[in-house]
Parts: C-alpha cells; sequence; structure tokens
C-alpha cells in the first residue's frame, strides 16, 4: 500500500474557489462521466442539497458533481453555477428538451470569521469547475476549508484555525482517498497516538483545553444552541460499487472522524460524509469501508496541519511555535 496525491484517483476533477478576503469558498469535485455515490450524515444540523438522490429507492443511478462550501445554507446557491458549467458542456440527465446534472452539495458554517455578507455563490461554484479542470486543488485555507475552524465550546475567542485536506492511498489497482473540510466544535486529536494537536484554547491561550471535560462540567440544558460548525467531506475510490454499497462505505468512514474529533456528531454539527465511486475496479465493499475510515482520519489531520493562521485564529504551527518559544 503507497500514500498517492488525491489528484491521481482516476474519474474525478478536484478545484476549489475562494474569497480569502470575505473568508469563504469552496470545493468541487467533478464527475463529469457521472459516479454513483452514497451519503452519510450524523451531525444535527447539515445543511444539503440533493441528499434524497443518494438514498437507495431514488432513482438517480449516478451524479455529475459534488460540491463542499462555507456559507452555511446560503452557500446552497453555489451549486446553481456548478449546474451552468456542466449544462455547457452537456453533462447531465437526458430529459429532452436539456441535459440536468445532478449535483449534491454540503456547507459548513462560516460566517462569524470575516465577512457575513459574502458566501458562495454561483460564480464561485462556476470559478471551482473551471480551476477543478486545472487541477488546482490545494490543502489548507483554501476552498470550503478557506475559513474553517476548531475548538469552538467557548465560542471563537478560544478556538483555532483549521482548513481542507486530503489523503490517499493505493493498494494493487485499488485507489481510495478522502478530502474534508474540518470546521469542527470539537478537538483535534491524531488517532494514531491519541495526542491533541488542535481544538479549545485556555483562556490565556497558552494551552489546550479538553472540550469534552468543560461540557461536562454541566448538564444543564441549554435551550437555543447554536448551530456554528460541521465537518464535510468525500471519500473518492475507483472501486466499482452501486449506491447501496456506497452509504455503507461511507457510514463506515464517519469512524474515521470519530477517531479524530472529540465531541463529535453533536447537535450542533452537520457532519457528512459523501462516498463515490469512479472506477470499475472489483473490491470488497468492508475492505474499502475500513480504508475509507483510515483516509479520512487522515485527510482530517492533513486540513488541521496544513492550515495557517488567519482571522486572528492560530494554527497548529502558529501554537506550536509560540509555547516551544515560551519554554
Amino acid at each position: 500500500m503507497k500514500i498517492i496525491n488525491i489528484k491521481e484517483i482516476s474519474g474525478v476533477n478536484i478545484g476549489n474557489a475562494q474569497n480569502f478576503e470575505a473568508g469563504t469558498g469552496c470545493t468541487v469535485i467533478l464527475c463529469q462521466d457521472g459516479a454513483c455515490a452514497g451519503l452519510d450524515v450524523r451531525g444535527g444540523g447539515p445543511a444539503s442539497r440533493e441528499s434524497q438522490l443518494l438514498q437507495p429507492l431514488a432513482a438517480a443511478d449516478q451524479i455529475h458533481a459534488v460540491l463542499l462550501s462555507g456559507g452555511s445554507a446560503f452557500g446552497l446557491d453555489a451549486a446553481g453555477g456548478v449546474q451552468k458549467y456542466l449544462e455547457e458542456r452537456g453533462i447531465g440527465v437526458d430529459v429532452g428538451v436539456t441535459k440536468v446534472p445532478l449535483v449534491c452539495q454540503s456547507c459548513l458554517f462560516d460566517l462569524t470569521v470575516a465577512d457575513a455578507s459574502v458566501r458562495p455563490d454561483a460564480a464561485m461554484g462556476y470559478e471551482a469547475c473551471i480551476e477543478a479542470q486545472k487541477e488546482n486543488y490545494q490543502d489548507g485555507n483554501f476552498g470550503a476549508g478557506t475559513a474553517a475552524t476548531v475548538g469552538k465550546f467557548y465560542g471563537m475567542d478560544f478556538c483555532m484555525k483549521s482548513g481542507i485536506g486530503s489523503y490517499a492511498i493505493q493498494t494493487g489497482d485499488l485507489q481510495i482517498g478522502a478530502v474534508v473540510a474540518v470546521n469542527a466544535w470539537g478537538d483535534i486529536y491524531d488517532w494514531k497516538n491519541g495526542q491533541k494537536i488542535a481544538g479549545l484554547l485556555s483562556k490565556d491561550k497558552k494551552s489546550f483545553r479538553s472540550t469534552q471535560e468543560e461540557i461536562l462540567k454541566s448538564y444543564q440544558v441549554v435551550d437555543n444552541k447554536f448551530v456554528g460548525n460541521t465537518t464535510i467531506g468525500a471519500i473518492i475510490t475507483n472501486g466499482d460499487f452501486h449506491k447501496n454499497q456506497l452509504n455503507k462505505i461511507a457510514s463506515m468512514a464517519q469512524d474515521g472522524m470519530a477517531r479524530v474529533i472529540c465531541p463529535v456528531h453533536t447537535s450542533v454539527d452537520g457532519d457528512s460524509i459523501y462516498a463515490l465511486s469512479a472506477g470499475k475496479v472489483k473490491a470488497d465493499q468492508d475492505v474499502v469501508g475500513t480504508l475509507a475510515a483510515q483516509v479520512f482520519s487522515e485527510a482530517i489531520l492533513c486540513a488541521v496541519k496544513s492550515a495557517k493562521g488567519a482571522y486572528g485564529y492560530p494554527s497548529v504551527n502558529d501554537v506550536k511555535k509560540n509555547w516551544r518559544n515560551e519554554r
């Protein structure tokens, strides 16, 4: 088994578009030849489009793009630009008078980071498609991860900068990878050694606090919890799977999220994972599901480690450098 670049997985093109000043962006995964897809949603506050297409009883066998974006529910407008791009190229379901591209989308909440009035729109979605053809995808403060943050139990004053990340592997002919924008309420841990690497900062911002321990200080009901988080991503494989199998693979990939983020899948998150089959390699569903959890965990770590401090929020590298200097 070897590590590969996410761009090496055949059958998809991935692109970022963003507004750095306003602090938002989107990342598109184009499947221009169509791809079977599944979806698993575990968080209590998702913002999504065309999710029902991925249910086993829905008629659609394939979709043509997945869009990950900022902007909360406002960001759902960006999918219109992806549809326009694909329709112009004759890609979609043939309905006689035109072809209708099937575009699934999930959004994260980044409105409190910079300019809340600017959100991903159709123009940005279209731009992301153009960039996907150029294979411009990058990890870090780009696309849907432009303004992503983590560790927000006490609000934005004690959180850290995150981003978007990827990780992919190949074993034999089988390729599998993940792209994930990490905007979690909870803390981030390295699943291989249990070490916390990002999340809720202490009051003096010179150490970490445990979000889980802070939560457990009180069990009083909070009636109006603010839903301002969400980790969204996609598993991409050249394995040959149908929609039912991909829903299961997406479900197994959620284990990878749970290994790295704590707390996770809360009512204030919208944690969602897509799974896309963009190839014809025959592979065992449970093997691929197990690998999906692994690559998703690693993509989350990549998102956090690739991020740079921005908008007043420190990154992992900033924190390590500052704490090292203070010692």
